[in-house]
């Protein structure tokens, strides 16, 4: 990412990604929900700018959420980096790549590839650091798990893969189909813009 070579349309994608992510987070810890919501920017990014720029919105996020409202969420930007990069990576590689936004239906599969790397981190990051307990809604899962014979640790990596999963499923899904609706013109437009992103 060569920062001579940022463009508005890349800084308005960024921005604009950093509210969505904010809203999304703080309406799933308001309804106390099992996944967390805060990475639909962040997936959109991805899609549309790769993944160096896909790291971004979490990162912003994340610092801006810690500063003010939920300080978990300072702990847990290096997840939504790793969920950013890993997007682009798959929008990049095989979803742009195939006929149809949606990739015919595969993204329940590209969804996992881009699950398992953020949850490796987010489970570590939540056992080291909290001992399994956060602002997510999810955690009420985990502690109700910690008391069975499986124990505190394993809990946190079940509960993580289903739920990261599920959210990063449901993400990539809103993203799809928000580019679906779009007019053939912008959306070959964003292609276009998509490609020369990668390239840097």
């Amino acid at each position: 990412m060569n920062r001579k070579k940022i463009t508005v349309f890349q800084l308005c994608v960024v921005a604009m990604a950093v509210g969505i992510n904010m809203v999304g987070g703080q309406l799933a810890l308001l309804l106390r929900l099992p996944i967390y919501l805060d990475s639909i920017g962040t997936i959109l990014t991805g899609a549309l700018l790769g993944p160096w720029f896909g790291m971004l919105p979490n990162l912003l996020s994340g610092v801006l959420m810690g500063m003010t409202t939920d300080i978990y969420s300072l702990y847990f930007a290096p997840v939504g980096m790793v969920i950013g990069f890993m997007n682009g990576l798959v929008w990049q590689r095989w979803i742009w790549k195939r006929p149809g936004i949606a990739g015919k239906g595969r993204l329940w599969l590209w969804a996992l590839a881009v699950a398992i790397p953020g949850t490796i981190v987010s489970s570590v990051i939540c056992a080291a650091v909290f001992g399994g307990v956060t602002s997510s809604g999810s955690m009420v899962l985990v502690q109700l798990l910690a008391k069975t014979p499986i124990g505190m640790t394993a809990s946190i990596f079940l509960v993580q893969i289903v739920t990261d999963y599920l959210d990063r499923a449901l993400s990539m899904m809103l993203v799809s189909a928000f580019l679906q609706v779009l007019p053939v013109e912008m959306r070959d437009s964003l292609k276009c813009r998509t490609k020369v992103a990668g390239r840097r």
